[in-house]
Protein backbone atom coordinates (compact mmCIF):
# COMPACT_ATOMS: atom_id res chain seq x y z
CA UNK A 1 0.00 0.00 0.00
CA UNK A 2 1.47 3.24 -0.42
CA UNK A 3 1.12 6.58 1.18
CA UNK A 4 1.91 9.39 -1.44
CA UNK A 5 -0.09 8.72 -4.48
CA UNK A 6 -0.25 11.07 -7.58
CA UNK A 7 -2.24 10.78 -10.32
CA UNK A 8 -1.53 13.06 -13.13
CA UNK A 9 -4.95 13.62 -15.20
CA UNK A 10 -5.31 14.92 -18.62
CA UNK A 11 -9.13 14.65 -19.74
CA UNK A 12 -8.22 13.44 -22.82
CA UNK A 13 -10.69 11.31 -24.62
CA UNK A 14 -9.14 8.28 -24.79
CA UNK A 15 -7.43 8.35 -20.96
CA UNK A 16 -9.31 7.07 -17.79
CA UNK A 17 -8.91 9.66 -15.19
CA UNK A 18 -11.85 7.60 -12.80
CA UNK A 19 -10.00 4.70 -13.34
CA UNK A 20 -6.97 5.87 -12.34
CA UNK A 21 -8.62 7.43 -9.38
CA UNK A 22 -10.58 4.65 -8.23
CA UNK A 23 -7.12 2.49 -8.61
CA UNK A 24 -5.76 5.22 -6.41
CA UNK A 25 -7.88 4.65 -3.77
CA UNK A 26 -8.03 0.67 -3.97
CA UNK A 27 -3.98 0.95 -3.51
CA UNK A 28 -3.75 4.09 -1.06
CA UNK A 29 -2.87 3.18 2.75
CA UNK A 30 -4.65 3.71 5.88
CA UNK A 31 -3.67 7.80 6.34
CA UNK A 32 -2.74 7.98 2.92
CA UNK A 33 -3.26 10.90 0.49
CA UNK A 34 -3.61 11.13 -3.23
CA UNK A 35 -3.13 14.23 -5.34
CA UNK A 36 -4.66 14.75 -8.81
CA UNK A 37 -2.45 16.73 -11.14
CA UNK A 38 -3.35 18.76 -14.29
CA UNK A 39 -0.68 20.24 -15.97
CA UNK A 40 -1.25 22.78 -18.65
CA UNK A 41 1.28 22.95 -21.57
CA UNK A 42 2.54 26.21 -22.08
CA UNK A 43 1.99 27.31 -25.46
CA UNK A 44 4.65 29.54 -27.34
CA UNK A 45 3.76 33.54 -27.38
CA UNK A 46 3.10 33.19 -31.51
CA UNK A 47 0.04 30.75 -30.68
CA UNK A 48 -1.55 32.53 -28.17
CA UNK A 49 -2.47 35.57 -29.78
CA UNK A 50 -4.52 33.50 -32.35
CA UNK A 51 -6.76 32.16 -29.50
CA UNK A 52 -9.92 33.80 -28.54
CA UNK A 53 -9.78 36.78 -25.52
CA UNK A 54 -9.79 34.39 -22.43
CA UNK A 55 -9.46 30.89 -24.03
CA UNK A 56 -6.90 29.89 -21.37
CA UNK A 57 -8.36 31.02 -18.62
CA UNK A 58 -11.72 29.32 -19.45
CA UNK A 59 -9.57 25.95 -20.46
CA UNK A 60 -8.20 26.25 -17.16
CA UNK A 61 -11.05 26.71 -15.31
CA UNK A 62 -12.85 23.72 -16.95
CA UNK A 63 -9.97 21.49 -15.81
CA UNK A 64 -10.31 22.82 -12.52
CA UNK A 65 -13.62 21.69 -12.21
CA UNK A 66 -13.24 18.44 -13.91
CA UNK A 67 -10.78 17.81 -10.58
CA UNK A 68 -12.95 18.65 -8.36
CA UNK A 69 -15.25 16.12 -9.69
CA UNK A 70 -12.37 13.48 -9.77
CA UNK A 71 -11.53 14.36 -5.95
CA UNK A 72 -15.14 14.98 -4.34
CA UNK A 73 -16.40 12.70 -2.44
CA UNK A 74 -12.49 11.06 -1.72
CA UNK A 75 -11.21 11.03 1.62
CA UNK A 76 -7.56 12.84 1.55
CA UNK A 77 -7.56 13.84 -1.63
CA UNK A 78 -6.40 17.27 -3.42
CA UNK A 79 -6.71 18.74 -6.89
CA UNK A 80 -3.88 21.15 -8.24
CA UNK A 81 -3.40 22.58 -11.54
CA UNK A 82 -0.08 23.62 -12.69
CA UNK A 83 1.89 24.98 -15.89
CA UNK A 84 4.48 23.54 -17.54
CA UNK A 85 6.11 20.43 -19.77
CA UNK A 86 3.68 17.59 -18.63
CA UNK A 87 6.37 14.61 -18.37
CA UNK A 88 8.72 16.71 -16.49
CA UNK A 89 6.34 18.63 -14.50
CA UNK A 90 4.70 15.24 -13.09
CA UNK A 91 8.18 13.96 -12.22
CA UNK A 92 9.54 17.00 -10.74
CA UNK A 93 6.20 16.96 -8.76
CA UNK A 94 6.51 13.56 -7.52
CA UNK A 95 10.28 14.22 -6.79
CA UNK A 96 9.44 17.39 -4.30
CA UNK A 97 6.88 16.02 -2.60
CA UNK A 98 7.96 12.42 -1.83
CA UNK A 99 5.42 10.66 -4.09
CA UNK A 100 5.22 6.66 -3.45
CA UNK A 101 3.41 5.71 -6.53
CA UNK A 102 2.28 7.67 -9.62
CA UNK A 103 -0.77 6.20 -11.34
CA UNK A 104 -0.83 7.36 -14.42
CA UNK A 105 -3.73 6.32 -17.46
CA UNK A 106 -1.95 5.97 -21.23
CA UNK A 107 -3.71 5.52 -24.34
CA UNK A 108 -2.62 3.13 -27.28
CA UNK A 109 0.58 4.03 -28.80
CA UNK A 110 0.78 4.95 -32.55
CA UNK A 111 4.26 5.76 -34.05
CA UNK A 112 4.64 8.86 -32.74
CA UNK A 113 4.64 7.76 -29.43
CA UNK A 114 7.67 5.21 -30.56
CA UNK A 115 9.84 7.78 -32.05
CA UNK A 116 9.12 10.74 -29.74
CA UNK A 117 8.00 8.88 -27.15
CA UNK A 118 4.39 9.80 -24.96
CA UNK A 119 4.35 11.18 -21.24
CA UNK A 120 3.34 7.98 -19.55
CA UNK A 121 6.29 5.96 -21.10
CA UNK A 122 8.59 9.40 -20.24
CA UNK A 123 7.80 9.09 -16.52
CA UNK A 124 7.64 5.11 -16.24
CA UNK A 125 11.28 5.81 -17.57
CA UNK A 126 12.59 8.67 -15.21
CA UNK A 127 10.53 7.84 -12.17
CA UNK A 128 12.08 7.45 -8.88
CA UNK A 129 9.19 5.66 -7.11
CA UNK A 130 6.44 2.91 -8.66
CA UNK A 131 4.55 3.81 -11.66
CA UNK A 132 1.38 2.19 -12.71
CA UNK A 133 0.19 2.31 -15.84
CA UNK A 134 -3.58 1.99 -17.17
CA UNK A 135 -4.69 1.18 -20.16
Amino acid sequence: MYKNILVPVSFEADRNAQGAMDVAQSLRAEGGCITCLHVLEQLPNYATQYLPEGHIEAAKAEVVVGLKNLVDGVADASSMVVEGHSSRTILSHADNNGVDLIIVASHQPGMQDYLLGSTAAKVVRHARCAVHVLR
